[in-house]
């Protein structure tokens, strides 16, 4: 992608763009090299035109240096403690195993919605999916989140969380953000947890 694009992108987003440059701190923090390949836009004029305000423009970086950009290695650079710094995620391990946290971004562009829609909080996430809602990748949202804070000082789905087209090894519904606890019971770290759908092992005991 030429230079004179980009800077057309960055004079229509504004700080909804995170591409190259605006990688940059994330790179940094990655501790990786600084070389990344800006892949060609994969959205016309007309979409761009119309989601410029309310979305963001993300560049998808699968690899640095041939080491994948994943929730795994995000995990290594930010840590899991916000007394020893911020932004990190929330400390919980059970994903570690999970196939998702070591799926790369693609090398293209993703426009992904910075607020949560309105009408879709409480609902299940299949009648969602019915009503052709699009979820992210948990690593697109990931990414995003890291770079948006490292860039622009911007904190995404602060006390949100949103669901994710992931599912873990069981076929639960992945699901992300919620940085801060509002009763402040527990740390802050960005979230990474399952919908456990109901299955034969749920049920229930009396006591009398």
């Amino acid at each position: 992608m030429e230079r004179e694009e980009l800077d057309r992108l960055k004079l229509l987003f504004g700080q909804n763009l995170i591409g190259p440059d605006e990688l940059q701190p994330l790179i940094e923090r990655l501790g990786w090299g600084m070389e990344v390949t800006v892949p060609d836009m994969n959205y016309t004029k007309e979409q761009l035109e119309d989601c410029s305000d309310d979305y963001l423009l993300v560049m998808g970086v699968p690899a640095i240096e041939g080491r994948s950009v994943t929730i795994r290695h995000l995990r290594e650079a930010f840590g899991i403690d916000p007394d020893l710094g911020e932004p990190c995620f929330y400390n919980q391990d059970w994903y570690m195993h999970e196939d998702f946290i070591d799926r790369p971004l693609e090398s293209r562009w993703y426009l992904l919605r910075k607020q949560v829609i309105e009408e879709s909080r409480a609902v299940m996430p299949d009648q969602l999916m019915e009503a052709d809602y699009a979820f992210p990748t948990a690593i697109l949202c990931a990414f995003a989140f890291f770079a948006c804070w490292l860039c622009y000082g911007e904190k995404l789905w602060w006390h949100d969380f949103v669901w994710c087209c992931d599912t873990d090894h069981n076929g639960d519904r992945i699901y992300v953000g919620k940085y801060h606890d509002v009763d402040g019971v527990n740390k802050n770290g960005f979230s990474v947890h399952r919908h456990l759908a109901l299955r034969q092992c749920y049920a229930a005991v009396n006591t009398i």
